[in-house]
């Protein structure tokens, strides 16, 4: 029987309508780095990976296959899948986000260094927020939308610590 050591979560997928407004959010809003994309033109969809460890420009390798490769071995990406059209289609009314009925998928999580100044640049930039830090009785976590709205949860290290400490 084959041993599972090795095995790990490379990445999680979440559909997208707009790439190009995704990709803002994810590059610009959340600082995340685009490391590949990959345009499968014949059956109609694109995959953007993303990473968000500090640094991750520096590690990729510039050779392509060697990057692929590369890639294939990471932790933690976000993969978004664009399915061609979905941008220009007035018709098209967007994808569950797991979070009205019927729940399903919950939620991505991105921690920060500092959860309250992250949503004072997040309320800046325009981003719709679905919990502040210190609503609610879980205080130093929040939640944000994306352009799909799909939810983000951001939180500090510190926070969660203290957070769970205190509900558990």
């Amino acid at each position: 029987m084959m041993s599972i050591s090795g095995f790990k979560l490379n990445h999680s997928m979440l559909r997208v309508k707009d790439p190009q407004r995704s990709l803002h959010f994810y590059r610009e809003i959340l600082g995340a780095t685009l490391i590949e994309t990959f345009t499968f033109d014949s059956m109609g969809f694109s995959l953007y990976f993303l990473g968000f460890e500090a640094g991750l420009s520096d590690m990729m390798p510039s050779d392509r296959a060697e990057r692929i490769e590369w890639l294939a071995r990471q932790s933690g990406l976000l993969e978004l899948t664009h399915n061609h059209g979905t941008e220009t289609d007035d018709e098209f009314e967007g994808y569950h986000n797991g979070n009205s009925e019927p729940k399903g998928f919950g939620h991505i999580c991105v921690s920060v260094p500092d959860v309250n100044a992250a949503c004072d640049r997040f309320e800046s930039m325009g981003v719709e927020f679905v919990k502040r830090p210190n609503d609610g009785s879980m205080k130093g976590i929040a939640f944000i939308k994306d352009p799909d709205g799909y939810w983000v949860e951001i939180f500090a290290p510190v926070d969660l610590k203290n957070v769970i400490l205190e509900h558990t």
